[in-house]
C-alpha cells in the first residue's frame, strides 16, 4: 500500500481504522472520517483507509447495513472492499485505530516496534464525552437499529480525533 497525494506528493497524515472483518465498523470510520477530511479542505493531506484483523470477507462489499446506515447519514461506502490488514503498513502510517480492546491488542501483536505499537490507538479514546467501556460493540449480529448506533457512536468519535489531529495536521506535522 502506498500513500500519495496528488501529484505523488506524500500525504502529511495516514490513518488506517481496523476492526475484525472490515465490512461494519471501520468502513463506517473510513467514509466519515474521509467526509470530515473533505469536508474540512484535508483532502490533498489526509490518507484514510480501513482494513480487518481477520480474512473473512477480504473482497466484500461491507455489510448492506452499514452501507444503508452510512447512507441515510449522508455518506458514501459503496465502492468499498473488505481487506486484512497487512503488518507491512506500519512504516507507512501515522495512526491505527481500533474498535475495541481485542483489534488492539491483536494490532499490537503484529506491530513490529515499540514505536508501532504507539500507533495502535483505540477509536473511543479520542472522544471525551465517551462514558463506559472503550469498545465500540460490534453490530454484525444485531439489527439496523444498532448499526446506526454504532454509527453515532463513530461519528462523535470521528469528529472528536480530527479535532485533536487538526493543529499538527495545519502545521504539517504527522
Amino acid at each position: 500500500m502506498t500513500f500519495e497525494g496528488t501529484g505523488g506528493a506524500p500525504f502529511v497524515f495516514r490513518i488506517c481504522f481496523v476492526c475484525t472483518g472490515n465490512i461494519c465498523r471501520s468502513p463506517m470510520a473510513e467514509a466519515i472520517f474521509r467526509s470530515i477530511v473533505a469536508t474540512k479542505g484535508f483532502a490533498k493531506t489526509i490518507a484514510v483507509t480501513s482494513a480487518a484483523t481477520g480474512d473473512w470477507h477480504v473482497g466484500e462489499h461491507a455489510d448492506p447495513r452499514t452501507i444503508a446506515a452510512l447512507e441515510a447519514h449522508g455518506y458514501d461506502a459503496g465502492r468499498h472492499r473488505a481487506r486484512q490488514f497487512d503488518p507491512a503498513w506500519f512504516p507507512e502510517l501515522d495512526l491505527i485505530v481500533a474498535f475495541d480492546r481485542g483489534h488492539e491488542r491483536v494490532l499490537r501483536e503484529w506491530a513490529p516496534t515499540e514505536a508501532d505499537r504507539s500507533k495502535v490507538q483505540l477509536l473511543m479514546s479520542f472522544d471525551p464525552e465517551q462514558s463506559g467501556t472503550m469498545d465500540v460493540p460490534d453490530p454484525y449480529y444485531s439489527d439496523a437499529a444498532m448499526f446506526d448506533t454504532v454509527l453515532v457512536a463513530i461519528e462523535r468519535a470521528c469528529n472528536a480525533l480530527f479535532r485533536q489531529l487538526e493543529p499538527a495536521i495545519r502545521q504539517g506535522v504527522p
